[in-house]
């Protein structure tokens, strides 16, 4: 179970994927001030990524309700707002923090 008490990252993700496998062991200082989560709607059966630096939360019911079918994506979320700000297909950390900047406190 993930809380979300600030604007949040969902980085979602999917096993055998070159670019989600990147992301998820890249260094994520250009998002420093948010939270990010890992999430994906299966498990990693390769184990591709028993040694990421950061947990990937298997939550299919929670990516239906954000109507997330096709990995990899992502979405920002306001949780105080209530609101997705911003959401797009996911190729690499620079390409999402270029595309999420505006919705960033400054």
């Amino acid at each position: 179970m993930v809380s979300l008490t600030k604007l949040t990252l969902l980085v979602v993700i999917k096993a055998n994927c070159d670019g989600c496998h990147d992301f998820l062991f890249s260094d994520l200082g250009e998002f420093a001030e948010i939270d990010v989560v890992f999430m994906s709607a299966t498990d990693d059966t390769d184990n591709e990524w028993i040694d990421a630096p950061r947990p990937v939360l298997i939550a299919p019911d929670a990516l239906l309700a954000l109507d997330v079918k096709w990995p990899p994506f992502y979405v920002l979320v306001d949780p105080i707002a209530g609101l997705v700000r911003t959401e797009g297909v996911l190729f690499g950390p620079s390409q999402v923090a270029a595309e999420i900047a505006s919705f960033l406190p400054h």
